[in-house]
């Protein structure tokens, strides 16, 4: 039926004529609201948020974790098993700082490195165990092959030990030392990189010396399984090598007091790793504030005293300097790239800083040092090649060179590389050498 203005509904004629057609639209709309209508799979999602409570539980995985450890005992075998199968029902990935705690510390750390007392505890954990070097060689075992099973734990166990390096202070002695020969032998099979220990150049832990103590034992088991030169690479990759004398507070940062610190603890090897990194650092310095007063054009005197005041300081041997002095010296000007031409300027250019170099050439060992540092550029710079011999003749006539060094060089001392092309620019001048050898040795003989 159509009511008033053609709206459906509206009823016109008596109730009961219009009975039927009612009873028909209202089974018609119950029959619509009884069909299933499409869903997308609620029973499916109900089911995985349910999973998710529970996997991502702290308080369960917790429990999870200790109640696995308890029942494989101290056997790390069995430990690394269970670890390794336990990844696939428990979420590592969210709560690695947890999983990582609980194997080193028993259980879940408060802020300071202390244990909660309402939280369950295991004794299977790296501050249970033995405090020895082969029980933390098997601990990192555990760690190593965890990592390697589920790589997205690197960073979360790079993380969880800076943390425990910055909570030291809450650990017992014996708690540390594990924790240092642990650290070594991780930093030693890769499974850590050296950045972590700028945890170590904390204030607070420095000042208190728990830094430097922490670093011996972590450095001898380092050593232990990888030798110097391996351990100095790891530093030097994350550019540590030159930051270990921050161990100290600031008023015992000298190489004097590491090397007798760390050679006391039995670490000779790295107290000589240290000193040599700083000789280097001091060298590199010398190098860079030497050129910088060449290129402001202070005084020959003023440099020398100040090269002189360097090598005292950082025990650097005039052999040594000869090579730094001449290394600045040819890096101040801008070579002309014509063979013809640059030898005439080398000789200029050299003729000026020879006073500079003589003050550097003592000794016959600095002097030979000298010639081969200049055959080296020479040959390194191809325009260079036939200046040679001229550049040694001017060193011989300003005092630079003396005869002895020269013919030690032309016998056995000279660089290999394009020998018989130096040897042959030097064979008139060194047989001219000689000759005058002989004169002045015949002289001599005739005044006595």
């Amino acid at each position: 039926m159509w009511g008033v203005g053609g709206t459906p509904g509206t009823v016109q004629g008596s109730p009961e004529e219009d009975k039927p057609q009612r009873e028909g639209r209202g089974l018609w709309l119950r029959g619509r609201a009884l069909q299933q209508k499409p869903t997308l799979s609620g029973q499916r999602f109900k089911a995985r948020k349910r999973d998710e409570k529970e996997r991502f539980d702290p308080t369960q995985f917790q429990d999870c974790i200790i109640q696995g450890l308890t029942e494989t005992g101290t056997d790390l075998e069995a430990v690394a098993k269970f670890l390794d199968a336990s990844g696939a029902k428990l979420d590592y990935r969210r709560y690695a700082e947890t999983l990582f705690d609980i194997l080193v510390a028993g259980g879940m750390l408060a802020p300071g490195g202390t244990l909660a007392d309402d939280m369950m505890r295991t004794h299977v954990c790296v501050f249970a165990a033995q405090e020895d070097l082969e029980t933390m060689q098997a601990f990192a075992q555990v760690f190593n092959k965890l990592i390697r099973r589920y790589k997205y734990l690197e960073k979360g166990f790079k993380d969880e030990v800076k943390k425990l390096l910055l909570f030291l202070k809450g650990f017992s002695e014996s708690e540390r030392n594990k924790l240092a020969m642990l650290t070594g032998v991780l930093l030693a099979n890769g499974t850590l990189n050296a950045s972590i220990l700028n945890s170590l150049y904390n204030e607070n832990l420095v000042k208190e010396g728990v830094s430097a103590a922490f670093a011996v034992k972590l450095f001898k088991s380092w050593i232990n399984e990888k030798d110097i030169n391996a351990v100095a690479a790891s530093l030097r990759k994350v550019s540590m090598d030159n930051r270990l004398m921050e161990l100290f507070p600031a008023n015992k940062q000298s190489v004097e007091h590491f090397t007798k610190y760390f050679t006391e603890a039995g670490l000779k090897e790295l107290s000589e790793y240290v000193r040599n990194q700083q000789t280097i650092g001091a060298r590199k310095e010398l190098q860079k504030e030497l050129q910088e007063q060449m290129s402001c054009g202070d005084p020959f005197k003023d440099i020398i005293l100040y090269v002189k005041e360097e090598m005292k300081r950082n025990n650097i041997p005039e052999p040594v300097v000869i090579g730094i002095v001449w290394s600045s010296v040819m890096s101040t000007v801008e070579w002309n790239k014509k063979e013809e031409l640059v030898a005439e300027q080398a000789i200029k250019h050299l003729k000026q800083y020879s006073p500079l170099l003589a003050a550097f050439t003592t000794q016959g060992q600095s002097e030979l040092t000298l010639l081969l540092k200049t055959q080296e550029y020479c040959y390194d710079n191809i325009h260079f090649m036939k200046a040679f011999q001229k550049i040694v003749v001017l060193f011989y006539k300003a005092e630079v060179l003396s005869e002895e060094p020269i013919l030690k060089w032309n016998k056995d001392a000279r660089v290999a590389k394009r020998k018989s092309v130096f040897l042959g620019q030097m064979k008139k001048f060194v047989e001219w050498l000689k000759n005058a050898e002989e004169e002045s040795e015949s002289e001599a003989e005739e005044g006595d």
